[in-house]
């Protein structure tokens, strides 16, 4: 089998090599070949890097069996990019193997680990969107007005700017067009009511 080994160290200061080793120690073990991906420097919550994306764009070819890394930190921390990363890998056929968890998705206990992962990470976020929806609800419930705070107008800044086209004054006051116009519809409309 042709192995992909992954590693990853968030910080330049860092060196990969430990994770390395061990990673080399159990492909060899294994009987496998192995190619390298390594990221240094680059946090594990971010979803876009360079090894990473080669390592995706050579599974799609093909290029190897299975991805073997350190810890599942090391691939992600970001929980719905590791599963849907991993999906992506089992659906082109590429096994995963996590060494500190004990992950071996080469063998039919591993594969049931991986979807009892899988299932995991769905109920979680099922469960963060009911908490989210009921949140939400309890403050419409409450009279709250949702969604960030709009903005007042600054009366004396819009007097200044009074005259000019609306992308002069926007950019003037440092705002869009469409809060311009807002804030002059505003300004109209509380001047009838006085």
């Amino acid at each position: 089998m042709k192995a992909a080994i992954y590693a990853r160290v968030s910080t330049l200061d860092q060196e990969p090599e430990n994770q390395l080793q061990e990673l080399r120690r159990y492909v060899q073990a294994r009987g496998w070949t192995a190619v390298e991906y390594v990221d240094r420097g680059i946090s594990g919550a971010k979803d876009r890097r360079p090894a990473l994306d080669e390592l995706v764009r050579d599974a799609t070819r093909r290029k190897f069996d299975v991805l073997v890394c350190w810890r599942l930190d090391r691939l992600g921390r970001n929980l719905k990019h590791l599963i849907t990363l991993l999906d992506e890998l089992q659906a082109l056929g590429v096994a995963f193997v996590s060494l500190a968890e004990g992950i071996d998705a080469t063998t039919p206990a591993g594969k049931l680990q991986m979807h009892i992962l899988g299932a995991i990470a769905e109920f979680e976020r099922e469960r963060i969107r009911e908490r989210v929806l009921a949140g939400l609800q309890r403050a419409r419930a409450q009279g709250r007005r949702l969604g960030r705070p709009q903005a007042r107008p600054p009366i004396d800044g819009l007097r200044r700017v009074g005259g000019l086209p609306v992308h002069v004054a926007a950019e003037r006051l440092g705002v869009s067009r469409s809060t311009v116009k807002r804030w002059r519809r505003l300004i109209a409309v509380s001047t009838e009511v006085q």
